[in-house]
């Protein structure tokens, strides 16, 4: 057991990182499918934009001043996503929703192509967190070592949130039963725009530190990460915030220790073959609690 953790300790700890930046993605998906029943399948572009903007916002202005203007800039986008491709759906059919969620996904794909040229851009280097640091004889980035502990206390802060504040009553109610809630006073819009606007921070959040691992940001750098946070999600059981989080970790440890025994071909197959298992043995996920339909 402590060759194998020897071997594989600088694939482990890629692993945490990995999968804390899967979470902080997991978490907008399941939080919007939570209260709206909604896959919305643009979150990944959602998180892919915010790594563009920060390019070229560090092309011109001090970093301390760009990391803001992405937090905010990816939350006004989220906002608006909402206000124009959700809301006027709502009492539309299902399928109606997910296919305008598709259609934004593709929208802004395609907005990223026509500004990039389609061409890889170099993702800048975040001072502190591109530094390199040595963990138990590993080297690895300090980005490794401060994202787990960045995304536990960014879910324990939403947790409280959520549990003891006035909009995430609204929210838990909300999510319990829509129509009920509405009835009862509470302001839907308002709470449907708090739920895209903290997903949208959280992936803001998250791109800063998953492109930090890597050199570049292309029109299709959220496709698989958002599909992998969507299967975490799932894993964990979609509309639970804690399963969300454990089942990233999981995946992104897993992955990266298939690619560290050499089955880097197969890292992306494993993540939807748990999927499948997952959905095969318990449908509704780890932690997720199972739904009757009231007649």
């Amino acid at each position: 057991m402590s060759e194998f953790f020897a071997a594989n300790l600088p694939y482990i700890l890629s692993g945490i990182s990995v999968g804390g930046q899967y979470a902080l993605i997991a978490i907008g998906y399941t939080m919007v499918y939570g209260i709206l029943r909604l896959i919305n399948f643009a979150h990944g572009d959602v998180f892919m934009v915010a790594g563009l903007v920060m390019i070229y916002m560090t092309a011109s202005l001090p970093m301390y001043i760009s990391i803001p203007i992405v937090l905010v800039a990816t939350v006004v986008l989220g906002f608006i996503i909402e206000r124009v491709a959700y809301k006027p759906l709502r009492s539309s059919p299902r399928m109606s929703v997910m296919i305008s969620a598709i259609g934004v996904s593709y929208l802004l794909q395609n907005c990223a192509l026509y500004f990039t040229g389609g061409l890889p851009q170099p993702y800048p280097a975040i001072p502190f967190l591109s530094d390199s640091i040595t963990v138990f004889g590993a080297t690895t980035k300090m980005v490794t070592v401060i994202t787990p502990v960045l995304t536990f206390i960014l879910v324990v802060a939403l947790v409280l949130l959520i549990n003891h504040t006035k909009i995430g009553m609204a929210m838990r109610a909300v999510s319990k039963d829509f129509e009920t809630s509405q009835l009862m006073g509470i302001k839907i819009n308002s709470v449907i725009s708090a739920t895209f606007i903290i997903g949208s921070a959280l992936a803001a959040i998250g791109s800063l530190l998953y492109f930090t691992n890597y050199a570049s940001v292309n029109p299709m750098s959220g496709s698989l990460p958002g599909l992998r946070a969507f299967v975490a999600a799932v894993f964990g059981g979609i509309g639970s915030i804690p399963g969300a989080v454990i089942g990233a970790f999981i995946i992104g440890i897993c992955e990266n220790i298939i690619k560290g025994a050499g089955w880097t071909a197969f890292s992306d197959a494993f993540t939807f073959v748990l999927l499948i298992v997952i959905l095969m043995v318990k449908p509704t996920g780890i932690f997720g609690e199972k739904a009757t339909d009231k007649v």
